[in-house]
């Protein structure tokens, strides 16, 4: 299901040489200790293990954002692929934020091919919501419609 990767090629101001990034959807590619070493200690996730890591992994259309072949960042999709979807464990590492990759993964997730017929996407954020906006995300409509169970 894995389609090829996505490749941006970006100079940086503070390097002599081009830098390569790459986001992919090869689950083959992703660095599982690395997501969970990340996810472990984050609000949204704290304390998930790397078999609850994997199985969330192997349950969704992943991104792998990565640096000179080197993964610093990770999102991942929960879809039927026609009706919903739902971003969740979207992060970059601290040391390469600011630098516009966060909106390199997100704006590859939303140009995906198998994702063009999703009618409704929604995630949940405490402060990214300046990113979000860019592509077109916005407060829910009716957030008294909405529902959840939390275990």
């Amino acid at each position: 299901m894995a389609r090829p990767s996505i490749i941006h090629n970006s100079p940086f101001t503070t390097h002599h040489f081009l830098t390569m990034i790459e986001v992919s959807t090869a689950k083959s590619k992703l660095d599982v200790p690395f997501i969970q070493h990340f996810l472990k200690d984050i609000y949204w996730a704290a304390g998930r293990t790397i078999d609850e890591v994997q199985t969330t992994i192997d349950a969704s259309l992943c991104f792998g954002i990565f640096l000179d072949r080197k993964q610093i960042g990770f999102a991942r999709v929960v879809t039927d692929y026609v009706v919903f979807a739902y971003l969740m464990d979207v992060f970059i590492t601290e040391e390469h934020r600011g630098k516009g990759y966060s909106s390199i993964l997100i704006k590859a997730m939303m140009e995906e091919p198998q994702l063009q017929q999703v009618k409704i996407w929604r995630l949940a954020t405490t402060d990214a919501h300046f990113l979000y906006e860019k592509f077109g995300f916005k407060p829910l409509a009716h957030p008294e419609k909405m529902m959840e169970k939390v275990m």
